[in-house]
């Protein structure tokens, strides 16, 4: 699985302007929207994210200083994300602990990103808040029938028919 490609495609659908830069590391995926901006680094290794997040936290902060001095508030709420698909569990707490380093940016910082769930779970952050509906067999009209169990039976039955609209106004103003 290609992690910038799958960060991107969720960033963007998250309503973010993104765009790649190649900076002195590897390329990185920058993004942005109205309150926020941040980058996204990708490493092979754990090793290899543990030695380099500084330096590529600066190389990004110092590329894009110009944008950042005329960002105002926006330029409080900067990310870095540090991600590697290496599984190693012992360098993933390291990793993790990244993120507890509140100089210059925000850190998120993750080890063992290997699909689609995986990056999204790593930037849960960055998204908005969304409800995943329970979807399942369900009885809709005894779900309804209970939820509506202040209304007359006769009432719902009336609705959930073939009755007109008229019929069960008047049915609704006969039982109240």
């Amino acid at each position: 699985m290609d992690i910038f490609t799958q960060a991107e495609i969720l960033l963007r659908d998250a309503q973010y302007e993104t765009w790649t830069w190649t900076g002195s590391a590897g390329p990185v995926t920058c993004f942005e929207n109205a309150a926020l901006m941040g980058f996204v680094h990708v490493f092979d290794s754990a090793d290899a994210l543990l030695g380099a997040w500084k330096e590529n936290q600066q190389a990004a902060l110092a590329r894009h200083a110009a944008s950042l001095r005329g960002a105002g508030a926006k330029a409080w709420n900067v990310y870095s994300v540090f991600l590697t698909p290496d599984q190693d569990a012992r360098r993933g707490r390291e990793i993790e602990r990244i993120e507890e380093d509140f100089s210059l940016t925000r850190k998120i910082a993750k080890a063992s990103i290997t699909t689609p769930d995986d990056v999204e779970k790593a930037l849960l952050s960055l998204l908005s808040i969304r409800s995943k509906p329970l979807l399942g067999a369900s009885n809709f009209e005894t779900r309804l029938r209970t939820r509506l169990k202040d209304i007359p039976p006769d009432a719902v039955t009336a609705f959930l028919g073939e009755t007109t609209p008229a019929e069960i106004a008047r049915i609704l103003g006969a039982t109240s």
